[in-house]
């Protein structure tokens, strides 16, 4: 082997070019007037347009960055186009993607005190407002995770060790089969965290606002008895951006001495706005709750926030044991990887503490309330519509509507069509069988005109 065993990493006149030409294309991409949409490619065109790329020798980093430029990038859709409606975007600030940068370029490991104590103290600092916000005590505290599976995965197996521990204490055997319930509307991590952790999943019934009530939350609890290691409320659904009832939910769950867990995800972040905070009465009752940046805190991808109202009960679920981790023990602070399931983590929430410090929390109140606003004002515009119609008075920023008389087959290809003429990415949803569109509407660029115009093409 001829190749310098140290030419990747020395600093050369090749890793300067590199770094370079990465900069130059990330400089130029955070900073586009126009975001592109963009569109999938198919395998066999990508096959033909951007293999081989993988050599003995290598192509260098012009060749690669434009190749990543010209024909990877453009293959992918641009999550933060204001045309991007479907599932629930991200709209990164322009503060955050650069700071991103910046996190990989520092090499700063986030899951231990003793090795990233200045990253965990920023990550720290997002975290005990964002629990302040919400309502829970100042001892509140948490770490910043991949995503709300990753989040809801960790809060429930806290919650599993807590009850484990509780009946041991009291003596009581431990139940052939745990069970955590929920609302059939719940999003499908929770299924997906009770499968892995081999767990049964009992649905409570919502009303006919599609809300999760105490009282129903109740029914199914009395049924399953001791079974029952937690509870899930949504603060803000997917599909269509409901609130539970979070106040009557955490009640039935604390009043049988169960873990209450807040899954909000995309709609949590609402919360920041003052006259949306009656609608999350109860948040700060909540033993566990998740709230992702990536959606509506205007952060790149990825990052949930975990919080627990007594981290203490994380620790003892979550410490990983090794002779090697022992020195990690005992610092000023709680290691982040004590916190959930994971060892080796990147500082994901520095990105969003740097957008925070830069632009103060009041411009995030005004930038989520856009949202909600915009979501109110096309709500109001499809009713005004001819072969439109609301599904649903919309909550938060998701507005769920149809066109009268399409199959899903016409829905798929207006879809397809408006991808194909770049002027919006919606799929199709669904709502008790029935196809459905949604706007889900995040970023601060998506206008009404923009929307309006999407509407124009439902002929």
């Amino acid at each position: 082997m001829s190749a310098n065993p140290d030419h990747m990493h020395a600093i050369s006149s090749d890793t300067t070019r590199a770094v370079d030409d990465v900069l130059d294309y990330a400089r130029r991409r955070a900073l586009y007037q126009d975001v592109p949409l963009d569109k999938p490619m198919t395998p066999r065109d990508l096959e033909r347009l951007a293999s081989g790329s993988i050599t003995a020798d290598g192509i260098g980093a012009r060749r690669a960055i434009a190749l990543f430029e010209n024909v990877l990038a453009p293959a992918c859709i641009s999550t933060d186009h204001p045309g991007y409606l479907s599932f629930i975007p991200s709209a990164p600030s322009k503060a955050s993607l650069a700071f991103d940068v910046v996190v990989s370029a520092s090499a700063v490991y986030g899951g231990s005190w003793m090795e990233g104590a200045g990253a965990v103290f920023a990550e720290n600092e997002v975290l005990h407002w964002l629990a302040k916000e919400f309502g829970m005590p100042a001892t509140a505290g948490g770490v910043f995770v991949q995503g709300g599976t990753i989040g809801n995965l960790s809060a429930l197996v806290t919650a599993r060790d807590a009850a484990r521990r509780r009946a041991a204490d009291e003596g009581r055997p431990t139940p052939s089969r745990w069970v955590v319930v929920c609302s059939a509307e719940a999003h499908s991590s929770i299924a997906s965290a009770a499968a892995v952790m081999d767990v049964d999943v009992a649905t409570a019934e919502v009303d006919g606002d599609g809300r999760l009530r105490g009282e129903a939350v109740a029914r199914v609890l009395d049924a399953h008895g001791d079974a029952v290691f937690a509870v899930v409320a949504t603060a803000g659904t997917t599909n269509f951006g409901i609130v539970d009832d979070i106040a009557g939910i955490a009640a039935a769950a604390h009043d049988r001495g169960i873990w209450f867990h807040v899954d909000g995800a995309y709609g949590l972040a609402a919360m920041l706005v003052p006259e949306l905070r009656p609608a999350f009465e109860g948040v700060g009752l909540a033993d566990s709750l998740i709230v992702d940046p990536h959606k509506w805190l205007f952060a790149p991808f990825d990052a949930c926030a975990l919080l627990y109202r007594d981290p203490a009960l994380a620790l003892e679920a979550h410490t990983q044991k090794a002779e090697y981790l022992d020195t990690l023990t005992g610092k000023p602070d709680w290691n982040p990887s004590d916190l959930a399931i994971q060892l080796t983590r990147r500082a994901r929430g520095l990105p969003l503490w740097f957008s925070l410090a830069t632009h103060g929390t009041e411009q995030y109140r005004a930038t989520i309330a856009h949202g909600v606003d915009l979501a109110r004002r096309i709500a109001d515009e499809i009713s005004a519509r001819d072969r439109l119609s609301l599904v649903r008075e919309p909550q938060l920023s998701v507005v769920v509507f149809r066109r009268d008389g399409w199959s899903l087959a016409d829905y798929e290809a207006w879809s397809a069509k408006l991808l194909d003429d770049q002027q919006g990415f919606v799929v199709p949803s669904s709502h008790r069988g029935e196809p459905v569109l949604r706007f889900a509407i995040i970023s601060p660029l998506t206008t009404f005109d923009l929307l309006t115009g999407i509407l124009d093409t439902l002929q």
